[in-house]
């Protein structure tokens, strides 16, 4: 067995990368065909992780919403929703999110050691605060939620989380979704942000399949993962 999860990286972007503008509502990038998809591969999975600069932005439940997939999932011995969790460096987190009060299943928070300190006071009841090294050590974070059973993990966003598990080598599947615009602004977050990525023109995904969603496009590619 694995020390660590299979990491499923999801993601949807516009044609020239962008996971967003710089205005002050969320762009819509998906389509409800797309977001029902998206469900489906979140109730095959174990636990969601996401950025705290997620948390802070768009305040997302992360909960499975299909009533069928949630009942297949009790079915099956297993808890309705996902486990839910979240990287933060600052502590910068607020325990009134819907990260934290909506879902029956655990939420666990990762942080460097002194930040870790400060913030399970402040999370006590919601989440579980797991010191994760001093910097934050992403092995130590996949090794514990392995130790916790999760075997599958879908990472979410956003930008900083993506680049994180992608130049550290940690993620197995990549999915993703590019929509059929542009958003031109420089301003606006993108996909990745800068970093040395393993996977070069030298060491290049493979792509398994490409799916058309309506004017969508996921591509779905295996990536060579640096396993343990």
């Amino acid at each position: 067995m694995s020390d660590r999860p299979y990491v499923l990286l999801s993601c949807a972007m516009s044609a020239d990368g962008y996971i967003d503008d710089a205005g002050p509502e969320r762009l819509r990038l998906s389509s409800a065909a797309d977001f029902d998809r998206v469900d489906a591969v979140r109730a095959g999975c174990d636990a969601i992780l996401v950025g705290a600069g997620t948390v802070r932005a768009d305040d997302p439940k992360l909960l499975v919403r299909s009533t069928a997939r949630r009942e297949h999932r009790t079915a099956r011995g297993l808890p309705a929703d996902l486990a839910k969790v979240t990287l933060t460096w600052s502590g910068d987190l607020d325990p009134a999110a819907r990260f934290f009060t909506t879902g029956e299943a655990p939420k666990i928070v990762y942080a460097p050691s002194g930040t870790a300190a400060e913030l399970a006071p402040r999370l006590d009841g919601l989440a579980d605060v797991v010191d994760a090294g001093d910097p934050l050590d992403l092995p130590t974070v996949l090794r514990d939620l392995s130790a916790r059973g999760v075997r599958r993990l879908m990472v979410e966003g956003g930008g900083g989380i993506h680049t994180l598990f992608l130049t550290s080598g940690l993620v197995d599947e990549l999915q993703l979704v590019v929509a059929p615009f542009f958003v031109g602004d420089p301003s606006a977050p993108r996909f990745v942000r800068s970093g040395v990525f393993p996977q070069s023109p030298d060491r290049p995904m493979r792509l398994e399949d490409v799916t058309r969603i309506g004017d969508l496009a996921l591509l779905r590619y295996r990536v060579r993962a640096a396993r343990g």
